[in-house]
């Protein structure tokens, strides 16, 4: 049985048998978001509304389809009603054109024939919302990352490092951990990497086990050359908090996070895997909650093939047990995404909610991507193969958990027009709402505090001082072939000096310091 069309009947009459039992699927008792409207038979029935339960978002899900088919329309949405239901959201904005949910949309002819066919009664609404920029390049309240709390395994995937340069890497960040070498930026780990690689940082090496020279000389390269290129800004100080991202505004609405990376999209591998960096932190600090009415928060995971593209077997696994465990914290997350098959089967299988628009099936490949699509999905009354390529934008075929936590039947649907603009706002009106958050002070300037970098200079200059006093001794008791005099050489005054004792004192008392870090290799904050 067909699904798509353009008929826009259904108010007020009797459903047909098979689609009263897919609508009964959706017809839940608790508070739930309303998406749209049955598609059945060529027609849309408005009487037979499609949902998802409230206290289901946190089951994860995927909104995949072609390029063009409305799947920001749909984020927008869904984050909409997430928003008007007192559950923090978060999105990236891969292309600038989310920033429009901050503002109440536009009327017209189109957003009102959408309206009647699936019975929505649509009145333009803005909601709640902070703009952030990773390390401020764009508009937003700068998102920066301590190198430390980002930890190895991420890093490597930025660094796009290889499994045993990956596992370097970690031994690196052991050693500044256990030597209180604060990473804060990248010129820290540089710092630590070119001393690690140095005449008098060699033996330091070999002690930490596993780690060649040639290994530690690629990481240093491809360090250089990723600031090189301008990613230093995304590293440091003030290290983004990301518990900002489950506030409410005033009015018990929850506030809609907009990650603007337009101005980064040139650099997928830096953006997508700072997004598992957010969602990392969040996993490590949240506590575990359970089944709850509401999420906590619902995380909108944009261009998710970006981060399983060459991913090590590592990151995939600490990826699935993240998405598997922060369930329990109250924290959704929705990949999105072009087709299914761009995301692990391991993960596919933890995402209880799909909304899946129209495939394209042109050639070999897109055909095998289509039956890989239809095979994810539970049996259905419809040729899901021949609704996929004929449904238009801004419809889908759904199946979510229902309250018991079972797969409601699939339904083709018409989806509701977002309420909010649905493009991006005005860039004055965008800059004014970043300088007007109560965040901006917090974040927008960037420290630069004593970490590695000054700490392994300031023991280079104390070395450097050490030899050219002993050069200097060394010619004064030549000269005068006597010793030191009473004040003992210049080496014992250098080594004496209250400079000197404290660098030592600092280094030894972190000596056996380890941060504690996740299963991702990131360092848990400590609050």
């Amino acid at each position: 049985m067909t699904g798509g069309g353009e008929g826009s009947g259904g108010v007020g009459r009797a459903l047909p048998a098979e689609a009263a039992e897919i609508a009964a699927g959706y017809a839940f008792a608790g508070p739930a978001l309303e998406l749209g409207a049955l598609l059945w038979g060529g027609e849309c029935l408005a009487d037979a509304q499609i949902r998802i339960p409230l206290p289901m978002l946190n089951r994860h899900g995927l909104v995949a389809g072609a390029t063009g088919t409305g799947k920001t329309k749909t984020l927008q949405l869904i984050a909409e009603q997430l928003a008007a239901q007192g559950v923090p959201v978060f999105l990236a904005d891969i292309k600038g054109d989310v920033s429009g949910i901050s503002a109440p949309g536009e009327a017209g002819d189109k957003v009102a024939e959408r309206a009647r066919d699936v019975g929505q009664k649509w009145e333009a609404t803005g909601f709640p919302s902070e703009f952030y920029a990773l390390g401020g390049i764009g508009t937003g309240i700068p998102v920066r990352a301590t190198i430390t709390s980002f930890g190895p395994v991420l890093l490597s995937k930025v660094l796009q490092l290889n499994q045993t340069q990956e596992q370097s890497l970690g031994l690196i960040f052991h050693y500044a951990d256990q030597k209180g070498l604060e990473l804060f930026d990248l010129k820290d780990l540089r710092a630590v990497v070119t001393f690690l690689t140095s005449d008098e940082g060699k033996p330091e090496l070999k002690g930490i086990g596993g780690l060649s020279t040639v290994t530690a000389g690629v990481i240093l390269r491809a360090l250089t050359a990723f600031e090189a290129q301008g990613m230093g800004d995304f590293f440091g100080e003030p290290e983004f908090d990301t518990s900002e991202f489950l506030r409410l505004a005033p009015d018990g609405r929850g506030l809609v996070s907009v990650l603007e990376l337009a101005d980064v999209q040139d650099k997928p591998q830096l953006f997508s895997t700072f997004l598992m960096w957010l969602l990392a932190d969040l996993y490590n600090d949240l506590p575990e909650v359970g089944d709850v009415e509401k999420p906590k928060l619902v995380f909108f995971f944009d261009e998710a093939h970006l981060l399983f593209n060459g991913a090590s077997k590592a990151f995939l696994q600490a990826i699935t047990q993240t998405v598997r465990l922060i369930r329990s914290k109250g924290v959704g997350v929705f990949f999105v995404t072009q087709t299914p098959k761009d995301v692990p089967a391991d993960v596919l299988g933890q995402l209880g909610n799909r909304v899946q628009h129209a495939l394209r099936a042109f050639t070999p490949d897109d055909q095998k991507a289509l039956k890989a699509t239809v095979r994810t999905f539970p049996d259905s009354a419809y040729d899901l193969e021949e609704i996929l390529t004929g449904i238009g934008t801004g419809e889908a075929v759904v199946t979510v958990l229902s309250e018991k936590g079972a797969p409601t039947p699939v339904a083709a649907t018409r989806l509701r027009a977002p309420e909010s603009l649905m493009g991006p706002v005005e860039a004055g009106v965008l800059e004014g709402a970043v300088r007007a958050s109560v965040l901006y002070s917090r974040y927008a300037e960037a420290v630069d505090r004593e970490s590695a970098y000054e700490k392994l200079s300031a023991r280079e200059a104390e070395r450097a001082d050490a030899e050219r006093a002993e050069a200097a001794a060394s010619q004064e008791k030549a000269g005068s072939g006597s010793g030191p005099r009473g004040g003992g050489s210049v080496v014992e005054q250098v080594v004496g000096s209250g400079m000197f004792k404290s660098l030592l004192r600092s280094m030894g008392t972190q000596i056996g310091r380890e941060i504690s870090r996740s299963v991702f290799g990131t360092a848990r904050r400590r609050r």
